[in-house]
């Protein structure tokens, strides 16, 4: 298992998952090739916003996408079907 930094793109993790060696999914350039794999899921938040980000990372924990939601329930809830070839298994940062 891959562990994230404690913070991505100056955002504190608080959740995080990793899909092993199979991806959650994939982001695809326009024209439908692969772009990014994404294997880590990042559920993160800027000291000065409510606003919870899914951070959707490559294997290097960089991020390549994301998404804001008002709750972390609706941030674990709510993955984008590109990213359910792996169950997340949500992970407490500690």
């Amino acid at each position: 298992m891959s562990m994230p930094p404690e913070t991505i793109d100056n955002a504190e993790v608080l959740y995080w998952a990793w899909s092993g060696d199979m991806p959650f999914g994939v982001v695809n350039y326009p024209d439908g090739s692969v772009a990014f794999k994404i294997f880590g899921l990042a559920l993160c938040k800027y000291r000065e916003s409510p606003t919870i980000y899914r951070f959707s990372c490559d294997q290097e924990w960089e991020a390549v996408q994301d998404s804001n939601y008002a709750s972390l329930a609706e941030a674990m809830e709510e993955l984008p079907e590109q990213y359910q070839n792996v169950s997340a298994k949500w992970c407490k940062y500690e």
